[in-house]
C-alpha cells in the first residue's frame, strides 16, 4: 500500500510540473508565438471571418441569457461591448495573437 502512494504521489509531481515547460521556455526567450510571420490578404480575410463568426454566436448566446434573465440587460451590453472591442483589437494587430504580452502589476506599497 505504501508503494502505492508513493508512486500515485509521485506521479501527481510529475503531472503537476509538465506545464511548466512551456512556460520556462516562454522565459527563456523561445516565446509562443512566431512574431516574423506576415499573413497575407486573403489569409486576414479568412481569419477575420472565423472571428466575426464566433463574435456573432458568443453575442447569440449573451442575447439569450438576457433573455431568460440569466443575466441583467445592462450587464448583457457590458460582455457584448467588451467582445466587440477584443474584436476590434484583433482587426488592428491584423488577427496575429498578441498572447505574450503580460501585464506587469506593480506592488502597492512601491
Amino acid at each position: 500500500m505504501r508503494k502505492f502512494i508513493f508512486l500515485l504521489s509521485f506521479v501527481v509531481l510529475v503531472v503537476s510540473f509538465a506545464p511548466l515547460s512551456n512556460v520556462q521556455a516562454h522565459f527563456n526567450g523561445e516565446g509562443w508565438i512566431n512574431k516574423d510571420v506576415k499573413l497575407t490578404d486573403s489569409q486576414k480575410e479568412e481569419l477575420g471571418a472565423l472571428h466575426k463568426n464566433v463574435l456573432i454566436e458568443k453575442k447569440n448566446i449573451i442575447n439569450k441569457y438576457v433573455e431568460y434573465g440569466i443575466i441583467p440587460p445592462d450587464r448583457g451590453d457590458k460582455i457584448i461591448a467588451k467582445m466587440e472591442k477584443r474584436y476590434k483589437k484583433m482587426e488592428e494587430n491584423e488577427f496575429i495573437p498578441q498572447w505574450d504580452k503580460y501585464k506587469k502589476h506593480k506592488k502597492h506599497n512601491e
